[in-house]
């Protein structure tokens, strides 16, 4: 079996999975981890794996459960990785078979799995939420290019102080459909924040724009920053 110094595997299919414990050509071609899971969480998810019944046929599912525009969810179960699905991706950490599902892959490269008393398991993940889309609208142009570079550089740095962010949907003629994230969902002051922040800000900065339309859905924010 070819392991790298971190102790996870290439990248495997359920068919490769299958075949792990026998040298093959499959397992030619190193692929670097998805998530990192450090020695605590390592142990902490063996010993809960091994409490469940056929624990050597169980590997870690981690999913993404949010929708586009939402601040990350996840999903962490136990189930059988032979059964996986051809489209997902399959790593071993140190006799842990992880899961993550194909769709999901980019949004939690370089995300990583710890845990500790206090908070249990936690992710820590770099990557941001994918964008929401709203049907009809388009984003591939120059004037949605200049509003996305003025929230990355002017707004979300501000809004990062309360663990949020902003995102550009779509611009619809001259109205900017702009989606708020993190701490911002949900939060009781984040029509203010809108209104009085990034709306001035578009229009001050973007004359092609004479309308900010918040396609947020405020309902669906769980740990908003103010209360």
């Amino acid at each position: 079996m070819i392991t790298k110094s971190d102790g996870s595997l290439k990248a495997m299919s359920p068919l490769e999975a299958l075949t792990s414990g026998k040298s093959s050509s499959a397992n030619a071609g190193a692929s670097e981890p998805i998530v990192t899971i450090t020695p605590a969480a390592l142990e902490e998810l063996v010993k809960l794996r091994d409490e469940e019944p056929e624990a050597d046929t169980l590997g870690l599912r981690l999913a993404i459960a949010s929708a586009p525009g939402e601040d990350f969810r996840y999903d962490l179960s136990f189930d059988e990785y032979l059964t996986a699905a051809f489209t997902d991706e399959v790593r071993t950490h140190e006799g842990l078979k992880v899961i993550v599902p194909g769709a999901d892959l980019e949004l939690l490269r370089g995300a990583t799995l710890d845990y500790n008393d206090n908070q249990g398991l936690v992710i820590r993940n770099p990557n941001r939420p994918a964008a929401p889309t709203v049907e009809g609208l388009t984003s591939d142009d120059e004037l949605s290019a200049e509003i996305e570079a003025m929230i990355t550089g002017e707004v979300n740095p501000a809004l990062a102080a309360h663990g949020g962010f902003a995102t550009l949907i779509k611009v619809d003629g001259s109205a900017a459909h702009v989606s708020m994230g993190g701490g911002c969902q949900g939060c009781a002051v984040s029509a203010l924040t809108l209104r009085d922040g990034i709306e001035a800000a578009i229009l001050a900065n973007v004359p092609e724009i004479t309308e900010v339309v918040d396609t947020t859905d405020h309902g669906a924010g769980e740990n908003p920053f103010y209360s």
